[in-house]
């Protein structure tokens, strides 16, 4: 019988900061950690750029990203889903 590998795709969890782009998004990931010499917790951003097919996540969106080949110059990423919407910008003040 042929062993099955199982191949664990890396994921990230972050907080869409644009969503400008055509089928683009790109995700901040926050991480703490403590400082190499001086052993105090600093917090680390980095961006990364996903590609959103269907135009789901907006600005504000925690999501989640999968690894993926790569789709352009900057894109390695694919959004894998929506965990929590962001503030709806789109309401009005009432009168």
């Amino acid at each position: 019988m042929a062993e099955e590998t199982v191949v664990r795709k890396n994921e990230k969890i972050g907080e869409v900061v644009s969503a400008k782009m055509a089928k683009t998004i790109v995700v901040q990931v926050t991480r703490r950690v403590p400082h190499p010499l001086y052993k105090r917790i600093v917090t680390k951003r980095k961006k990364f750029y996903a590609h959103d097919e269907k135009g789901q996540a907006h600005v504000g969106d925690v999501v989640r990203i999968v690894e993926s080949r790569p789709l352009s110059k900057l894109k390695r990423w694919t959004l894998g889903e929506v965990i929590r919407r962001g503030a709806d910008a789109s309401i009005s003040l009432a009168e």
